[in-house]
């Protein structure tokens, strides 16, 4: 009897441990991809915190351009924040392959192809991770005594509007180390799932669920609050200037065309004075053009009016008229303001720069649940196309999207441009 018992119990003994084993596999296979998955997330979102957090708001006008001065003050105010933890090399790319920023400056000004991948990422705003091809010229000098470089992707926006590729490098033993630390925390669910039973490892595996999902909340928030300090820096810069040095500037700008013209001032003077009253005119006009491209100070529904005024300020001074209707935003929350400013700031850009317009009107209304907003210009016009609307509009339309708004470009040569945007308020 005791015979007949024992080959099912050894059967069972034996199908019981190969279920183990199998488990066993099976749990390092996937601890092993999930501590690679986590590494690369971390790699992730450690590079969209410095893409947006630190690098896109140290961008200076200029440096989409390779202007020198633009380079030396981004590597002076930024590089010493980018350079931190497992970065081993920061490069910014513009959109055609040239590297227009770079620790390594023997790659500055350089051009090389950009992948599809890298085409998307600066297309849709996604991250991409992979290995590095050391082999390429871009990489000619990186170290390769770290076993290999991981390149992680993100998009950011230069102060012109326009998208750029930023591009941290990760040494691939930080990421093995980083892999193992995750590995070693899910240990002991694999020796648990050889001591004990199935029913007592259920509650092991939530508490780990929920400890991950804090941790990714955590590091969430963590995003979330870099970009609004961010935010909240440029505007609390931007409304300084406009509350200090613009005010005084306009207000002794008044003063010197005033005594410029009083009969009682010597006609010597007078003569003096007049062309100095122009030139602080222009250093106002493009300190107002450059707090708006910062941060307009008061953009908020209240506020709109007076951003829009200080948008097409270029527009007057290179002799344009420019007009500016604001009616009926009251109700308008200020994610649509500000989505609403940045399409107008875009189409504004394009028509001081390519329409040779002789009057710029900006327009915002209101129609039931929707803010209107038409940007036109009498300048020659163009054929519109799916890919002519301008780097910055095309990367805005995402953004619109999500806004379940609309984006029309209207245009014919010879019969001026309007942009038409449409969101919900």
């Amino acid at each position: 009897m005791a015979r007949i018992l024992t080959n099912p119990v050894a059967r069972f003994l034996a199908a019981g441990s190969v279920v183990l084993v199998l488990v066993v596999v099976g749990s390092v296979q996937l601890s092993r991809h999930a501590a690679d998955d986590e590494a690369i997330a971390d790699a992730r979102a450690t590079t969209q915190l410095l893409g947006h957090s630190v690098a896109q708001p140290a961008i200076p006008p200029g440096l989409v351009s390779g202007s020198p001065r633009a380079v030396a003050r981004f590597a002076r105010t930024a590089l010493s924040r980018l350079l931190v933890g497992d970065v081993k090399r920061i490069k910014i790319w513009r959109r055609d392959g040239t590297i227009v920023y770079s620790d390594e400056a023997r790659l500055i000004g350089a051009r090389f192809p950009l992948g599809a991948e890298e085409i998307e990422t600066l297309d849709h705003g996604t991250s991409d991770a992979e290995i590095s091809d050391l082999s390429q010229p871009e990489n000619r000098y990186e170290d390769r005594s770290d076993g290999g470089l991981l390149e992680v992707y993100a998009r950011v926006r230069s102060p012109e509007g326009r998208p750029l590729l930023f591009e941290a490098y990760y040494s691939l033993d930080t990421i093995a180390q980083r892999r193992k630390q995750v590995l070693d925390a899910f240990q002991p669910i694999t020796l648990g799932g050889l001591l004990v039973l199935v029913a007592l490892t259920t509650p092991m595996l939530w508490a780990l669920t929920r400890r991950l999902d804090r941790s990714a909340r955590d590091r969430e928030r963590l995003l979330v609050a870099a970009a609004d300090a961010s935010e909240s820096e440029r505007r609390r810069i931007a409304r300084d200037l406009h509350d200090g040095v613009v005010q005084d500037l306009a207000g002794t700008s008044f003063a010197l065309a005033a005594t410029a013209r009083d009969p009682d001032t010597p006609t010597e003077l007078a003569r003096r004075l007049a062309p100095m009253s122009g030139s602080l005119r222009s250093s106002l006009w493009s300190l107002r053009s450059l707090l708006v491209e910062i941060y307009p100070p008061d953009l908020g529904v209240d506020g709109l009016a007076a951003a829009l005024q200080d948008l097409v300020a270029p527009a007057t001074g290179a002799g344009v008229v420019a007009v500016v209707e604001v009616l009926g935003v009251e109700e308008a929350t200020d994610e649509a303001v500000r989505l609403l400013w940045r399409v107008a700031q875009e189409a504004v850009r394009n028509a001081i720069r390519h329409a040779h317009a002789r009057t710029l009107t900006v327009q915002v209304s209101a129609s039931g649940d929707r803010l209107l907003l038409d940007v036109s210009d009498d300048g020659v016009g163009f054929v519109p196309r799916q890919d002519s609307d301008g780097i910055g509009l095309r990367g805005l339309r995402d953004l619109i999207g999500e806004a379940d708004g609309s984006l029309e470009v209207r245009s014919a040569p010879g019969q001026g441009t309007t942009v038409h945007l449409e969101v919900r308020r």
